[in-house]
């Protein structure tokens, strides 16, 4: 922590609840707090805590009395289950992020952390995307419930900061990948299903793959750790004056292209053969990056390069694998 562990807005005995903790961000939260020194972390599994039950949720506040709170809890899943169960996505990821966030407040805790999406951004914004163009444009169909519920989540925390003064602040990442990904076969994202792509052709010794659209969009991602190391720094250091914006983006602040993301995975999983690219499957948007320069003017920048981190996940996924732990 060095000399100025006084100055922190959170504290090493602090108790800190982190809700969701199972899932791809919540786990590398928790592997962030436990490697700052944060070890009173408190988590419930959702067999004993059902994050839909607000009765529930009061009273697990009531028995445990965090200090402060991590809300990475949320319905989650590709663009087929958004657009067969809108419902379910806009009241589920609603019903969670409200009884947690008021529970948090009702309960006195000091400190919250919302944990958004870069999906919560108009389909059109201005690229690099700033934060204030949070509610300035219509948005992408394809995820629009979800990202309504998340933008409900960052107004509560925003209102009740105005209102009551509550400490609640929210950060959006860009697009994730590493540990604790998705490889499922028809609702993983792009990097986990590019992993599973050349990591099976390698295997059979293919010679070629075959990637949609013409690889041109372009995409930043960012590995969950530093995500990870990203909300442990703003839980200690990022205050906003009650008149600034309440949520920062989190991001590389660099963008490569889809053919280029092909190519990085392909070398990563060892596969030589050809990639190919039909043309006739859509692009999606040409370009989706996030302007970080408020965070880097806070201090923090990720730290884990693409090289590194597609190793190290393309590893973890064959141990993964080889383990049986993932279907296929």
């Amino acid at each position: 922590m060095g000399p100025h562990q006084t100055e922190l807005l959170i504290q090493p005995g602090d108790r800190i609840f982190v809700a969701g903790h199972r899932g791809m961000a919540g786990s590398a939260i928790v592997r962030a707090l436990r490697a700052g020194g944060y070890a009173n972390l408190l988590t419930a599994e959702r067999s004993s805590l059902d994050l839909l039950d607000p009765v529930a949720v009061n009273g697990w506040f009531e028995a445990h009395r965090p200090d402060v709170v991590v809300l990475a809890a949320a319905k989650v899943g590709g663009i087929l289950a958004n657009s067969t169960y809108p419902a379910d996505f806009l009241l589920d990821n609603l019903k969670i992020q409200n009884h947690v966030i008021e529970g948090a407040w009702r309960h006195g805790v000091r400190r919250l952390l919302f944990l958004g999406s870069s999906c919560i951004y108009p389909k059109f914004a201005d690229q690099p995307i700033r934060e204030e163009a949070l509610l300035t444009g219509a948005l992408e169909p394809t995820n629009e419930w979800y990202a309504i519920a998340k933008i409900a989540g960052i107004e509560l925390c925003r209102a009740l900061r105005q209102q009551v003064g509550f400490d609640a602040i929210s950060l959006m990442p860009t697009n994730l990948y590493g540990p604790g990904d998705n490889y499922h076969p028809t609702n993983s994202h792009v990097l986990p299903a590019l992993i599973r792509r050349f990591h099976g052709a390698q295997l059979a010794g293919e010679p070629s793959v075959t990637c949609w659209g013409t690889g041109t969009p372009l995409r930043e991602f960012l590995h969950v750790d530093d995500l990870g190391e990203a909300c442990v720094f703003a839980l200690e250091r990022w205050q906003p004056a009650a008149a600034d914006l309440q949520h920062l983006n989190v991001g590389t602040g660099l963008d490569l292209s889809i053919k280029e993301l092909a190519e990085s995975v392909a070398e990563a999983t060892g596969y030589q053969g050809e990639i190919l690219w039909d043309t006739t499957k859509p692009d999606g948007t040409p370009k989706k990056q996030l302007d970080v320069g408020r965070l880097a003017a806070l201090g923090w920048r990720a730290q884990i390069p693409l090289a590194q981190g597609l190793a190290s996940t393309v590893a973890l996924f064959r141990q993964q694998l080889a383990r049986g732990e993932l279907r296929l």
